[in-house]
């Protein structure tokens, strides 16, 4: 590590693709349902078992799909994300965003933080850019068939990561290294080089850690639907989020305006830290 670490992380849903990712096929194609009535039954689901939403909807998607007769491997999930609508210019992106870091002496990395299917962002065309993709993800057996549930991440579970990634300690099941004690001038990424692109209400309590911790949150929403909108001005309003900017990607829209400000912001901080 040569040059100072800087991070960008990113919820998916509604941050990088529009809507939720199992809407766009697995929903309505392969279940055949309408994607409402699953979100209904998650929720009913959750109440009822007195339970996270998140392993709810985890485990309707696996008790749906064996139903079905749905294949049920790894890779058949990886397929269903590789069709997943991207917001405009997001693959053009991160090697933009990292030719800037690098021109101003950083090493930028690019991390997911999200509640949806890991199996299903794996697919998708993006995630060769990714260090690591934090997201809730099935438990496999020796012929490599899901039959459970590995990791939920939850909106408070989010959080977790964001230390992990302060502290370069990256491997979901290590429990000891994130928590032990590190002194805040020995964190390989300081939260003044982190930022937070999310979107919705599971995105809230990382908004808060990092605008409570010096980072830099960014609230994206969907311009075409402008109940996303409000919500990207409530976390403005709320103090939760420094930033926001429509999900346009594409180089001299606001948002890729705001990720170069950012990067000086950042590259600004690492001057000020050699003069500690």
């Amino acid at each position: 590590m040569s040059r100072p670490l800087a991070v960008f992380a990113y919820d998916f849903d509604g941050t990088l693709a529009p809507g939720n990712m199992q809407e766009h096929a697995f929903i309505p194609d392969e279940l055949g349902m309408d994607h409402a009535e699953f979100w209904r039954e998650t929720t009913r689901l959750a109440r009822e078992q007195r339970g996270d939403g998140i392993l709810a909807y985890m485990h309707l998607m696996l008790a749906k799909a064996r139903e079905k007769g749905l294949e049920l491997s790894l890779e058949s999930w990886r397929r269903r994300g590789a069709d997943l609508r991207l917001f405009p210019g997001v693959e053009q992106w991160f090697a933009r965003q990292n030719a800037r870091a690098d021109a101003l002496g950083l090493d930028l990395r690019h991390f997911i933080i999200s509640s949806g299917n890991r199996e299903l962002i794996e697919g998708s065309p993006i995630a060769g850019w990714f260090d690591r993709i934090y997201a809730s993800g099935f438990m496999f057996d020796g012929d490599g068939d899901a039959i459970g549930i590995a990791l939920a991440i939850n909106y408070t579970g989010k959080t977790q990561y964001l230390f992990r990634i302060n502290k370069w300690t990256l491997d979901e099941w290590d429990t000891d290294g994130v928590n032990e004690v590190q002194a805040q001038q020995r964190r390989p990424v300081p939260f003044g080089r982190i930022a937070f692109f999310g979107d919705g209400l599971t995105d809230i309590p990382v908004m808060r850690v990092m605008t409570d911790h010096g980072g830099h949150p960014v609230a994206v929403y969907d311009p075409e639907r402008p109940i996303t909108e409000a919500a990207a001005a409530k976390l403005l309003r709320d103090g939760r989020a420094r930033l926001a900017a429509p999900g346009d990607y594409r180089e001299g829209a606001a948002l890729d305006v705001l990720a170069l400000e950012i990067l000086e912001d950042m590259a600004r901080g690492v001057s000020g830290e050699l003069f500690l």
